[in-house]
């Protein structure tokens, strides 16, 4: 009888246990918030979703009105807002908006993306260190 009782039990925990944690991200881009800030009339905004058992990060970014068409697009980190740091994960290319992606983050990326530190940016031409930028934040 108490090996039925925790079996019943372990059967119970079980998919609870396996399951993975979905968190979501948001960062919404503009010059202002660039380092140092850029006067553009460029926006844009990204979603992810973090799945905390694969470690995949799972990301939409969109952007418009920039001053030219993007040259490149990444996550740097890590980073708080108003400090600068170097690439973390590149968006493929052409950076083309919408840009979508699934990407295998390291548990320390992981960590750092937890802790709001890492940023998004989008480079042009004429702005090559970034025209707009966005901190990544927890949207949970």
């Amino acid at each position: 009888m108490f090996r039925n009782a925790l079996l019943a039990a372990a059967l119970c925990v079980a998919p609870f246990a396996a399951s993975a944690e979905l968190l979501h991200f948001s960062a919404t881009m503009n010059g202002a918030t660039e380092v140092p800030a850029k006067t553009s009339p460029g926006i844009g905004d990204v979603l992810a979703t973090l799945d905390t058992k694969t470690k995949m990060l799972t990301y939409t970014a969109t952007w418009d009105k920039l001053t030219g068409p993007a040259t490149a697009a990444h996550f740097h980190g890590p980073a708080a807002a108003g400090a600068n740091a170097g690439v973390a994960v590149a968006f493929g290319a052409p950076a083309i908006s919408p840009s979508h992606a699934a990407i295998a983050l390291t548990d320390a990326q992981i960590k750092e993306l937890e802790a709001g530190m890492w940023y998004v940016n989008v480079h042009t031409a004429a702005n090559p260190s970034g025209e707009i930028r966005g901190q990544v934040k927890l949207a949970n």
